[in-house]
C-alpha cells in the first residue's frame, strides 16, 4: 500500500495538468501545425482539444474510482489483466517520460537565438551541439532536484510557474495579433486549406498537436496525493484541458494572422523560424515581447519537465504495484514521501533519450504517436468495469458515457492513422517491443491463469497490428500504399474500431486488482453526476 500525503486541492492540481500541458508545445506547435495545413490549422486545435477532452472525460471517471498515484497506468490492469495492463503501462510511461528531456532541449534551442555569441553556438539548426546537450543534461537535472526532497515544494513551484505560463502565451497572442493581423493570410498563398484536409488531419498527430496537450493526466497520476479526489481530480483534468485549448487556438490564430508576406511568399510550408514566436516578434518590432518570449522559452518547458518528473514517477510506482517493475523501484521514501528510487530510474532514461533525440521536432511526433495508443485502453477499460465492476462505488458517473467512450476510442483511432505510414507502424513496433519484458515478469509470476489475462488483452495486441497494416495500405494521403483508396480509408478505420471497442468490452473480466482496490480505496458516500 502507498504512503503518500495527501496535500494537493484542486487549484494546485488544475495547475499540475496545466503546467503539464503547456509546455515546449506552444512555442513550437503553431508553427509546426501552420507549415503542414496552412490557415486551416485552426481546425487541428479544435479537433485535437475535442478528441483529447473525450478520452480525458473517460480517465475523470476512472481517476475518482481508483485515487491511487500512477493510476493512469494501472486501468487496464483494473479491466482487463497483466496482458492489456503491461501494453498500456509501457506506452503510456514511454511516452510520458521522454517528454522531460524535449523540454529541456526545448528551452535550449530557444535560447540559442537569445542576442549573445555563446549561446548561438548551442543548437545548429537541426540538432543541439555538445554544449547544448550538456545545458539541457543541467536543466533535466534541476527538474529532478526540484522534487527530490518534498511535493509541497514541487507544488510551489509549480504553480508560482503555470501562473507565468498562463500569462505570456495570452499576452504572445494579444501583442501578435495587435500588432500585426494580415486578414489576407487566411485566403492568400494556397487559400484556407492549402494542403487539403488530409494535412489539417495528418497535423493533428505529427505537428505537435496531441503532443501539446498529452500533461491532461498529470492530475490523474498525483490523485493519490490529492484532497478530496473525488472531486479535485475530474475538475482538475477537464479544466486543464479546456484552458490549455482556447490558448492554443488563439495563438494559432495570432501565428497565422500575423506572419509577414516575405515568411510565406513561397508557401506555408517554407516558412522556417528557429524560435517561432520570438522570430515573429522581433519582425513586427515587438522586441519588449521578445525579451519576455525567451525568457519563457525556459520557463514554460522548465515547468512541464518539473511537473512531468513527479508524474513518471508515481507512474513507476504503478508499474511496481501491478508487477510489471522490479519493487525495489516502488519504495517511497518514509520521511519525505517521494519514490525517490522510481526518480533515479527515470534519469536514467531521460539522459538516454536525451542523447538518441537531439532536436525538439525529432520526438514530438513519436511521442504524440505513442501517447495515443496509452489513450486508447481508457475508453475500454472505463466501460468495461461498468460491467464486470458494477458494485464498485463510483463518485463520480458521468451521464452519456456509453456514447462518449466509444466517440473517443474512434477519434484517437482515427489520429492514430492520420499520423501516417510509416511514423504508425514504427511506434506500435516499439510498443510490441515491451513484449518481452511482460513474459519475463510474468515467467516470475507463474503461468497459472494467464489464459484469462491473454484472452482479456488479445484485442489490444490484435489492434495494434490491425493498424500498423490499414496505415500500410491507406491512400497515399497519409503516407500508405494507395489500396484503400482516400476517404474509404477513414470510414474503414472508423468502423473497425468501433469493432475493437467492443471487443475489449466483452473481454474484461472481474481482476484481483479491482476486488483488492475496492476495499483500499476510500469511497466517499456521495456521488456526482456530470452531463456528457
Amino acid at each position: 500500500m502507498q504512503n503518500l500525503n495527501r496535500k494537493l486541492g484542486t487549484f494546485a492540481l488544475t495547475m499540475t495538468g496545466v503546467g503539464s500541458i503547456i509546455g515546449s508545445g506552444w512555442l513550437f506547435g503553431a508553427w509546426k501545425a501552420a507549415k503542414v495545413a496552412g490557415p486551416a490549422a485552426i481546425f487541428a486545435w479544435i479537433l485535437g482539444m475535442a478528441a483529447i477532452l473525450l478520452i480525458g472525460l473517460t480517465y475523470a471517471e476512472l481517476g475518482a474510482m481508483f485515487p491511487v498515484s500512477g493510476g493512469a497506468v494501472r486501468y487496464a490492469q483494473y479491466s482487463h489483466g497483466s496482458l492489456a495492463g503491461f501494453m498500456a503501462g509501457w506506452a503510456n510511461w514511454i511516452a510520458i517520460v521522454s517528454v522531460i528531456p524535449i523540454e529541456a532541449e526545448a528551452s535550449v534551442q530557444y535560447m540559442s537565438s537569445w542576442p549573445w555569441h555563446w549561446v548561438q553556438n548551442l543548437y545548429d539548426g537541426k540538432h543541439l551541439t555538445t554544449i547544448g546537450l550538456l545545458c539541457a543534461a543541467v536543466l533535466v537535472l534541476f527538474y529532478f532536484f526540484i522534487n527530490y526532497w518534498t511535493l509541497e515544494l514541487f507544488s510551489r513551484v509549480n504553480t508560482l510557474i503555470t501562473v507565468f505560463k498562463l500569462a505570456v502565451p495570452t499576452l504572445t497572442a494579444i501583442g501578435i495579433l495587435l500588432a500585426g493581423f494580415h486578414p489576407g493570410n487566411f485566403s492568400h498563398y494556397g487559400g484556407f486549406v492549402p494542403n487539403g484536409w488530409s494535412g489539417v488531419l495528418t497535423a493533428i498527430a505529427t505537428s505537435g498537436v496531441i503532443f501539446a496537450f498529452n500533461g491532461f493526466q498529470s492530475p490523474v497520476n498525483l490523485a493519490g496525493e490529492a484532497k478530496n479526489p473525488n472531486k479535485t481530480v475530474p475538475r482538475a483534468v477537464l479544466g486543464s484541458i479546456l484552458i490549455a485549448g482556447v490558448i492554443y487556438v488563439l495563438l494559432q490564430v495570432a501565428f497565422v494572422g500575423a506572419v509577414t508576406p516575405d515568411m510565406v511568399s513561397h508557401g506555408w510550408g517554407s516558412i522556417t523560424l528557429n524560435s517561432p514566436f520570438a522570430n515573429l516578434a522581433m519582425a513586427l518590432g515587438l522586441n519588449w515581447l521578445a525579451i519576455i518570449l525567451f525568457a519563457d522559452a525556459f520557463v514554460s518547458p522548465s515547468g512541464t519537465g518539473i511537473t512531468y518528473t513527479a508524474t513518471t514517477s508515481r507512474m513507476i510506482v504503478g508499474m511496481t504495484e501491478n508487477g510489471w517493475f522490479p519493487k525495489v523501484f516502488g519504495a517511497v521514501h518514509p520521511f519525505y514521501k517521494i519514490p525517490r528510487r522510481a526518480m533515479l530510474l527515470n534519469l536514467v532514461v531521460e539522459y538516454a533519450f536525451l542523447l538518441m533525440f537531439r532536436g525538439w521536432g525529432e520526438l514530438s511526433s513519436v511521442i504524440s504517436v505513442a501517447t495515443l495508443v496509452s489513450y486508447l485502453t481508457s475508453p475500454v477499460a472505463v466501460m468495461s468495469l461498468r460491467k464486470t465492476a458494477a458494485n464498485l462505488k463510483r463518485p463520480l458517473k458521468l451521464k452519456g458515457l456509453r456514447w462518449i467512450a466509444p466517440s473517443a476510442f474512434m477519434l484517437a483511432s482515427l489520429i492514430l492513422y492520420w499520423a501516417r505510414w510509416p511514423l504508425t507502424g514504427e511506434v506500435i513496433i516499439v510498443m510490441l517491443v515491451g513484449l518481452p519484458i511482460f513474459l519475463h515478469y510474468q515467467r516470475k509470476e507463474g503461468w497459472a491463469g494467464f489464459g484469462k489475462h491473454l484472452k482479456a488483452g488479445l484485442w489490444l495486441v490484435v489492434y495494434m497490428l490491425y493498424m500498423m497494416l490499414v496505415s500500410w495500405l491507406g491512400s497515399p494521403a497519409f503516407g500508405g500504399t494507395g489500396v484503400i483508396p482516400y476517404g474509404w480509408d477513414m470510414v474503414l478505420v472508423a468502423v473497425s474500431s468501433l469493432a475493437f471497442y467492443f471487443w475489449g468490452i466483452c473481454s474484461g473480466f472481474t481482476t484481483a486488482q479491482v476486488e483488492k482496490a475496492s476495499t483500499r480505496v476510500e469511497q466517499p458516500v456521495s456521488r456526482v453526476h456530470v452531463s456528457g
